[in-house]
């Protein structure tokens, strides 16, 4: 599956951006759809997860309530509704799919496939 992330920019904090992720085949509806971010000098951090029929969800802690993730198996696409964003959200965001069976997976390894990121930046 290959995936492209976009809608990232440039923000001014408490703004709000929407990012999508594009799949390029059906079989992303089999698949866990996950968020992750990755700031300059920081290892990659988890961000979110949906399940496969979208019924459940879950966030970091640094972005519950905040954020919201949805999909669209139809449509094959994931999103990433960020509201009240904060400098500390400036990152380099990725979606991804995992395969596997447990929910939720927020560790990197535990995905198969990657977007190849899309830049946020939130100016204070």
């Amino acid at each position: 599956v290959q995936l492209q992330a976009s809608g990232g920019g440039l923000v001014q904090a408490g703004g709000s951006l929407r990012l999508s992720c594009a799949a390029s085949e059906r079989s992303f509806i089999n698949y866990v759809v996950g968020w992750f971010r990755q700031a300059p000098g920081k290892e990659r951090e988890f961000v979110a997860a949906i399940r496969r029929g979208g019924t459940s969800t879950y966030y970091s802690d640094s972005v519950k309530g905040r954020f919201t993730i949805s999909r669209s198996n139809a449509e094959i696409t994931a999103y990433l509704q960020m509201n009240t964003l904060e400098p500390e959200d400036t990152a380099i965001y990725y979606c991804a799919v995992s395969r596997m069976v447990n929910f939720p997976q927020t560790q990197p390894p535990a995905y198969n496939y990657w977007g190849q990121g899309t830049q946020v930046t939130v100016s204070s």
